[in-house]
């Protein structure tokens, strides 16, 4: 039914004296002190306010056309909650949309889905909640931004633990951990727009720049200290899970995840059919083939498909999480606690590989990286294989270095008569 104006009504506002303003039905019309009049619009659309100016009167804008965006407005809220799965009554909220970006991979056979699951249970979810996903804007991602940069970073204790209460650790989030969120939360809204849950265009998601320096690893002494701390752990299964993630450069999920099944000792090769980049064959060294040639006799039960088994009666089977003996073990071998993570470990293989002089190409084959440029991040400005090759540089062209100055001669004064 159409509606009728009784402060909005035409003859009125060519009345309406300068400077003062007039409201009906969301539209919102001023009579300015030049005697121009300007319309805008304010109304509230599935529980959020749109506030408009849309023109002056000189510029051709009429109150029909203020009618005709209001109604603008409420038809496209309507038809983003139509274009939803069906029975849905109300706009695909972020918490929502997050269980079926999961339940979409799990289903397509994506990838990394435990970290994706994590990142939007324990931080993405929690802070975004029920709010529209359509509405979320590039303003409401910096405070996320903001709220994850001061936020206290938490550990918790790993499964063979009976106090699994997270702990502070005294860090703030860093900014590669906070990308590595916005990486989900972009995917997300990737598949998105592809399911159709979502008619509008995704917001501008800008990553932070990461000025975190150089790339924590460890030194040959250091790992050395380090395996035998965690020869003395509590825990059996963490010496096996360092010497094989300090010699192979395997992420800490691919390293719990093996399958007896897919170790080649003969070939010295582990399969991994869910790596970060997709399905890869890792190689071992033959002293680590060794070891696990013992190892899977004397410490592994024969009836899992596991490397690490989980003791608890995990949903995978395997052991997930490692957290609480490798802190200890780093401690014991004097270590810091705060920078001396489970993946720096991977640091410290790749690191080695580069240092040794292994060129890069076949440095991304062992690691498994993406790309050239991620493996070209370990060649460390102040290692010992930089003053190596200066030094190879030096013995090319030193014979052409004096420690002399080196002026240019002058011709002598011309003679005057």
């Amino acid at each position: 039914m159409a509606k009728t104006f009784a402060k909005l009504d035409r003859r009125k506002l060519r009345d309406l004296a300068p400077g003062r303003t007039v409201q009906e039905h969301g539209i919102v019309f001023e009579r300015l002190v030049s005697g121009d009049g300007v319309y805008s619009v304010n109304v509230m659309v599935d529980g959020q306010r749109v506030h408009r100016v849309l023109g002056k009167e000189s510029e051709g804008v009429t109150r029909t056309q203020a009618e005709q965006f209001i109604e603008k407005v409420r038809t496209d809220a309507r038809h983003d909650r139509l274009t939803l799965p069906k029975g849905r009554k109300v706009a695909l909220s972020f918490r929502s949309a997050a269980e079926k970006y999961i339940e979409t991979l799990k289903a397509s056979g994506g990838k990394d889905i435990r970290a994706k699951e994590q990142v939007l249970t324990q931080h993405l979810s929690p802070f975004f909640g029920e709010r529209p996903l359509s509405k979320i804007t590039k303003e409401d991602i910096g405070r996320y931004k903001v709220h994850r940069l001061n936020q206290v970073v938490q550990a918790g204790g790993d499964q063979r633990s009976k106090d699994r209460k997270p702990r502070e650790t005294g860090r703030t989030t860093s900014p590669g951990t906070i990308n590595r969120e916005l990486a989900t939360l972009s995917h997300l809204y990737t598949i998105a727009l592809e399911k159709g849950w979502i008619t509008t265009a995704k917001p501008k998601i800008e990553k932070l720049t990461d000025d975190s320096g150089r790339i924590v690893y460890l030194t040959t002494a250091q790992v050395q200290k380090f395996l035998d701390a965690a020869k003395g752990s509590d825990n059996p299964q963490l010496y096996p899970f360092v010497l094989i993630a300090v010699s192979t450069s395997m992420r800490k999920g691919e390293v719990l995840s093996i399958r007896k099944q897919d170790i080649d000792l003969a070939r010295r090769m582990i399969y991994l059919p869910k790596a970060k980049a997709g399905a890869r064959e890792q190689p071992i060294t033959a002293a680590l083939a060794a070891f696990l040639d013992v190892y899977l006799k004397e410490s592994v039960p024969a009836d899992t498909h596991w490397l690490f088994p989980s003791s608890r009666g995990s949903k995978s089977g395997h052991t997930v999480a490692i957290e609480k003996a490798f802190r200890l073990a780093v401690a014991r071998a004097g270590l810091n606690v705060a920078q001396v993570v489970r993946h720096t470990l991977r640091h410290t293989a790749v690191s080695h590989l580069v240092q040794a002089g292994v060129d890069l190409p076949t440095v991304q084959r062992v690691s498994g990286h993406k790309t050239l440029a991620m493996v070209a991040r370990y060649a460390h400005q102040d290692g010992d294989h930089i003053q190596a090759a200066m030094s190879k540089l030096e013995g090319r062209i030193s014979d052409t270095i004096t420690p002399k100055l080196h002026k240019r001669k002058r011709p002598p004064p011309k003679e005057t008569a």
